[in-house]
């Protein structure tokens, strides 16, 4: 869900679906409301990829894990995720952990 003054930017998809949907609603949801949904298509080069390497490469860039959750716990995870308190990616682990 996006926050009621909230901006999505798509960068690239998975899918043509994906791509018109972002084409035929993000006008109407910036005409009705304060949310701005943007489009950004852009073609990868092979400098940009190799930066973006080396960044992961030495552990520059580091995904923003706000909390973890077992599987058994998805129901919690779920309602966290619906109250809209989360400030990064939430983690289900599926495998039991040891």
């Amino acid at each position: 869900a996006l926050s009621p003054q909230g901006r999505y930017v798509m960068i690239g998809g998975s899918s043509m679906t994906q791509f018109f949907q972002a084409m035929l609603m993000g006008p109407w949801l910036s005409m009705t409301g304060k949310q701005k949904l943007g489009l950004m298509l852009v073609k990868p080069n092979q400098q940009d990829l190799a930066f973006v390497a080396e960044l992961l490469e030495n552990g520059q860039v580091a995904p923003v894990i706000d909390k973890a959750y077992s599987f058994s716990e998805l129901p919690d995870a779920i309602r966290y995720l619906e109250a809209g308190h989360a400030q990064g990616k939430v983690v289900i682990n599926v495998a039991p952990s040891n």
